[in-house]
């Protein structure tokens, strides 16, 4: 587990996130879950685009570079109709319960916190 930081803003924007860093954990992302807690998330990488064929709600996505800036936001993405892209230089995302990136936006920079280093 790992808390996502927004270090412009101060915001907490992920408490409880999971690493998605293998094939089969990237590929099958948050297909057939029922949902995110409050606080939760998933971080994925490498990632550069989702889709949301086989979701069953709606998510809010932060897509970030190498230095982990934010490329891009993506918010309210609804199940089997979103598709988004991260912009230049993606290269993972967090998917996020709807709505908990607010006031995240492209520039600011995530810190990953609680001993779990993000890879770099």
């Amino acid at each position: 587990m790992v808390s996502v930081r927004d270090e412009t803003s101060g915001f907490l924007i992920a408490s409880t996130a999971s690493w998605a860093r293998n094939p089969w954990t990237r590929f099958r992302g948050l297909m057939l879950r029922r949902g995110l807690d409050i606080g939760g998330g998933l971080v994925i990488e490498p990632c550069n685009s989702i889709h949301m064929m086989f979701m069953r709600f709606p998510i809010d996505a932060v897509f970030y570079n190498k230095a982990h800036e934010v490329t891009r936001v993506a918010r309210g993405l609804r199940p089997w109709t979103g598709f988004a892209l991260g912009g230049r230089g993606a290269r993972g995302v967090i998917e996020l319960p709807e709505g908990a990136a607010q006031g995240v936006e492209p520039g600011h920079r995530l810190v990953f916190e609680d001993g779990a280093e993000a890879p770099g």
